[in-house]
C-alpha cells in the first residue's frame, strides 16, 4: 500500500459515516409513518359498529354452568347421619303439628264468633228459652249452654239434687257448660307451648352433633381443612336455623290465640250470665 492510499482511508471512512448518518433517519421516519399509519387504521375499525347478525340466524344461548351445593339442607338429607335425621324429623313434626292446631284452632274460634253473633240476633228475640236454643245451629256451643241451663231449670224437683237450691243448681250447670267449651278452646296450646320452649334446644343439640362429627373428622384426618370442618358445620347451621322456624311460629301462634280466646270467652261467658237471670227471673 502506497503512502497516498493511507492517506485517503480515513476520509472515505469519515464520508461513509455521514452518509449513514444522513439515510438513517429517513428510514426511521418512513418507519415511523407506517406504524402511525396501521394504528389509525385499527383505531378506525374499532370504531365502527359491529355487524348485527342477519336476521333469522338464531343466537347460541350461554349456558351457566349449575353447581351443587355439597353443604345444603340437600346434603343433610342425603348424608346425614342417625342422629341428624333423626332430630331433623323431630324437628318437622314438631313443625306440622304446630301448623295443623294454629289453623283448627282458628277455624273453631271463627265458628264462635259466627255463633255469638247469630245467639244475639235470634236468641234473645225468641219468646221462651226453648224456642231461642231451637233457633241456634245444632253444634253452637251457645246453644249447648242454653240447653244445659234448660235442663237443669226443668229437672231440679224430685232428684238427688232439689237439696241444692234452684238458683245454685242452675249456676252450676251453666258454668260447667262454660268450662266445657272453655277447655275445648284450650286444647293444643300445651302442644304450641311445648314446641316454642323445646324446639330451639332440639335444634341446638342438632348444632352441638354437627360440631362434634366435625371435631372428629379434624381428629382422624389430622388435619384442619376445610371440606372437613365445612360439611358438619354446615348441618349444625342448618339445624339451629330449623329449630328457630320451628319456634317462633309456635310461641306466636300461641299467643294469637290466647288472645282470641280471651275475647270470644268473654261473649260466652255474657251470654250464660243472661241466660241465669232469664232462667231464674224471666228476663234478661
Amino acid at each position: 500500500m502506497s503512502f497516498l492510499n493511507l492517506i485517503r482511508a480515513p476520509f472515505l471512512a469519515a464520508s461513509l459515516v455521514v452518509a449513514t448518518l444522513s439515510v438513517a433517519p429517513a428510514d426511521v421516519l418512513a418507519q415511523a409513518a407506517s406504524a402511525a399509519e396501521a394504528a389509525s387504521a385499527v383505531a378506525s375499525a374499532a370504531a365502527e359498529p359491529a355487524v348485527a347478525p342477519p336476521t333469522g340466524v338464531p343466537t347460541p344461548e350461554v349456558k351457566k354452568e349449575e353447581i351443587d351445593n355439597p353443604y345444603g339442607l340437600k346434603a343433610l338429607i342425603d348424608h346425614g347421619g342417625y342422629v341428624s335425621m333423626t332430630t331433623l324429623i323431630i324437628m318437622v313434626i314438631m313443625s306440622v303439628g304446630s301448623w295443623y292446631i294454629i289453623i283448627v284452632k282458628l277455624l273453631e274460634q271463627q265458628k264462635l264468633f259466627q255463633s255469638a253473633k247469630a245467639a244475639g240476633a235470634t236468641f234473645w228475640t225468641a219468646g221462651t228459652v226453648k224456642k231461642g236454643a231451637e233457633a241456634l245451629e245444632e253444634k253452637s256451643a251457645f246453644r249447648y249452654i242454653a240447653e244445659q241451663g234448660l235442663k237443669a231449670s226443668e229437672h231440679h224437683e224430685g232428684t238427688l239434687v232439689e237439696h241444692i237450691d234452684r238458683h245454685t243448681w242452675i249456676g252450676m250447670s251453666v258454668q260447667r257448660a262454660v268450662d266445657t267449651i272453655n277447655s275445648s278452646l284450650q286444647g293444643g296450646l300445651a302442644f304450641l307451648a311445648t314446641v316454642g320452649s323445646t324446639a330451639p334446644f332440639v335444634g341446638l343439640f342438632g348444632t352441638v352433633w354437627g360440631i362434634l362429627q366435625a371435631l372428629t373428622q379434624i381428629g382422624v384426618s389430622g388435619q384442619a381443612s376445610i371440606d372437613k370442618v365445612a360439611g358438619p358445620v354446615g348441618e349444625a347451621l342448618i339445624m339451629t336455623a330449623i329449630g328457630l322456624a320451628v319456634a317462633v311460629p309456635a310461641v306466636m301462634g300461641y299467643n294469637w290465640l290466647i288472645r282470641r280466646n280471651k275475647q270470644v270467652m268473654e261473649q260466652v261467658r255474657s251470654f250464660s250470665g243472661d241466660l241465669h237471670n232469664v232462667l231464674l227471673a224471666g228476663k234478661k
